[in-house]
């Protein structure tokens, strides 16, 4: 593993973190599950949607062994890797690998602007493609979708019908229902769920529609 500059992610690289906290997952394969979450600090892209603003800047800087040790006071499998983006740390590639050697089941959850590549096999990526609505349909690196297979997930965060027009467009575009699950989601407090959930059956699209299971609990505070 190599780091901005080319030069190997050392075991002892610290990484910025905003949060380690545990809770239940509330979106992607795993919703329900107790999990982990590591939010690393930093994020290339503004969605307009984005409820995570505060992981934009700040943080700790912590080493991995300290992330590990932290990660491994609450009793649970499943780890979950967010932001943020991730991916902008190059030391999250070594903490991804760490986590999958100590016996996680980990997930990452990365903006899909970023080379997914490098990321361990054994690492589920959650992956977004930035609809029209976001504001950041321009940093889709398409070229990640060829790099996902059946453990991984695709995600499509709707604003309105023209966003889910554009989402089966790609889906289509890409054979997405083919290589990889595909996660639909209304954005909160924008979109009515039970109308996206209509399209979504009358479209007959193969995707998991799904609502933020933190957010119908917890509200804007979920995670914090």
């Amino acid at each position: 593993m190599q780091n901005k500059t080319g030069q190997p992610v050392r075991p002892d690289d610290p990484l910025r973190v905003t949060e380690i906290f545990y809770s239940l997952q509330g979106e992607s394969r795993n919703v329900g599950f107790p999990t982990v979450f590591i939010r690393l600090t930093g994020c290339p892209l503004r969605c307009g949607y984005c409820d995570t603003a505060y992981a934009f800047s700040g943080g700790e800087w912590m080493g991995l062994d300290d992330i590990l040790d932290k990660a491994g006071s609450w009793s649970t499998r499943y780890v979950t890797v967010t932001g943020g983006e991730p991916l902008a740390q190059q030391a999250c590639l070594l903490l991804l690998s760490r986590l999958c050697d100590q016996g996680y089941q980990v997930s990452l959850e990365t903006s899909g602007a970023l080379d997914v590549g490098s990321v361990d096999h054994r690492v589920s990526r959650v992956m977004d493609l930035k609809t029209p609505g976001s504001g950041e349909q321009k940093k889709n690196r398409y070229d990640n979708i060829k790099l996902l297979n059946r453990q991984d997930q695709v995600k499509f965060v709707i604003c309105d019908r023209a966003d889910f027009d554009w989402a089966l467009a790609k889906i289509q575009e890409y054979n997405l229902e083919v290589c990889c699950e595909i996660l639909i989601s209304p954005v909160y407090g924008k979109i009515e769920p039970s109308i996206l959930a209509e399209w979504v059956l009358e479209s007959g699209v193969q995707a998991r529609f799904q609502l933020q299971l933190h957010k119908q609990l917890w509200g804007d505070r979920a995670g914090r």
